[in-house]
C-alpha cells in the first residue's frame, strides 16, 4: 500500500496595517492563519507550513528597531504555545516560522516544528542571511543560524526546513537530504523585482539533486514597507522535479493542499544513486575558501 502524506502550504497576505501596535499586527496575522489551518484540517492535511515570519509583514524592507518588538522565545513564547494546542486539536504537524529571541539583542529567523500530538520537536534557524537591495536588509534583524541542518521525525514523515534565501545555497539542501529529509519546506518572502525568474527553477533542481519533496511557500501582495510586491506561486515539487498539481496563484492568498507519495523517493533513489556516487573526498575546494 502506498505511503501518501497530505501536506499543505499557506500563502497569505499581511493582515494588519504596518503602523499598528505590534501586538495588533501579530494578533491579526495569527487569526488569519488560524482560519487557513481550520480549512486545512477539514481537508485532512497532515503536515502544514506557513510563510517566513508569518506573524508580521516582511519588515526587512526597512531598518527600524521597532520590529524588534516582534521577537518571541521558542518554544516558550505565545505563538508556539498557541500552535501546539492547534496541532494537538487537529492531529496535524505544523511548521511555525517566526522571529525568535534567544536573549535580548540576539535574534534569529526561525521555524519551530510541532508534531501532531502538540509536542515541540525542535527548530531550524535560517543559516544564510541576505543584505541586498532592493529591500532585503536582514542582517539588521537576524544573526546567522547556528543549529546546522536538523531533520525532524514527525508522525507522518521525516522533514527539514530551509528558509527563503537559504534556497540559493545547494550545500544546505544536500545536508538536509543526507540527514534523512523526505520533505523539505522552504517558507519564504520574495518579490517580483528580484527572484521571480528563478523561483520555479532552483527548488525543483534541489528536489532532483537530493531526490526528495520540496514545499516552497511565498507570501502575496504589496506591503507598504519598501517596494516589495510578493508573488506567491507556492508549490510542491517531487523528487523528479515535477510540480505536484498546479502552482499557487501569483496574487491571491491560498491554501495549497497536495498528496505526496513517499514511495516515489525510493523509486527515484533506486534509479539515480546520487548519494552513493558522491565524492566528499574530492570536495576539499568547497571548504578551503
Amino acid at each position: 500500500m502506498a505511503r501518501v502524506v497530505k501536506c499543505g502550504l499557506i500563502q497569505a497576505k499581511n493582515a494588519a496595517p504596518t503602523d499598528a501596535p505590534m501586538a495588533e499586527i501579530k494578533r491579526l496575522n495569527i487569526e488569519k492563519h488560524l482560519g487557513f489551518i481550520e480549512q486545512a484540517a477539514k481537508q485532512g492535511v497532515q503536515i502544514l507550513c506557513m510563510q517566513e515570519v508569518f506573524t508580521t509583514p516582511y519588515f526587512c524592507a526597512e531598518q527600524q528597531t521597532r520590529w524588534y518588538e516582534a521577537v518571541e522565545r521558542i518554544p516558550d513564547g505565545p505563538t508556539v504555545k498557541v500552535m501546539q494546542d492547534v496541532a494537538r486539536d487537529h492531529g496535524m504537524v505544523i511548521i511555525v516560522p517566526i522571529y525568535e529571541e534567544e536573549i535580548t539583542g540576539v535574534y534569529y529567523n526561525t521555524a519551530a516544528v510541532i508534531d501532531a500530538d502538540g509536542k515541540y520537536l525542535g527548530k531550524y534557524r535560517k543559516n544564510h542571511i541576505p543584505h541586498v537591495a532592493p529591500g532585503f536588509w536582514e542582517k539588521f534583524y537576524f544573526k546567522p543560524g547556528n543549529l546546522g541542518y536538523p531533520c525532524f521525525d514527525t508522525a507522518f514523515a521525516r522533514i527539514g526546513v530551509y528558509i527563503c534565501y537559504d534556497r540559493h545555497f545547494p550545500e544546505g539542501a544536500r545536508a538536509l537530504g543526507l540527514n534523512g529529509a523526505e520533505i523539505v519546506f522552504n517558507p519564504s518572502a520574495t518579490h517580483r523585482g528580484l527572484s521571480e525568474y528563478i523561483w520555479r527553477i532552483e527548488q525543483p533542481a534541489a528536489a532532483v539533486a537530493n531526490m526528495y519533496y520540496v514545499g516552497a511557500i511565498n507570501r502575496v501582495g504589496i506591503e507598504d514597507i519598501g517596494d516589495n510586491d510578493f508573488y506567491g506561486q507556492s508549490y510542491f515539487v517531487d523528487p523528479e522535479g515535477k510540480f505536484v498539481g498546479d502552482v499557487g496563484d501569483a496574487f491571491k492568498p491560498e491554501l495549497i493542499v497536495r498528496d505526496l507519495d513517499m514511495d516515489k523517493i525510493t523509486e527515484v533513489r533506486h534509479r539515480w544513486a546520487f548519494y552513493r556516487d558522491r565524492r566528499p573526498d574530492a570536495y576539499d575546494d568547497l571548504t578551503a575558501r
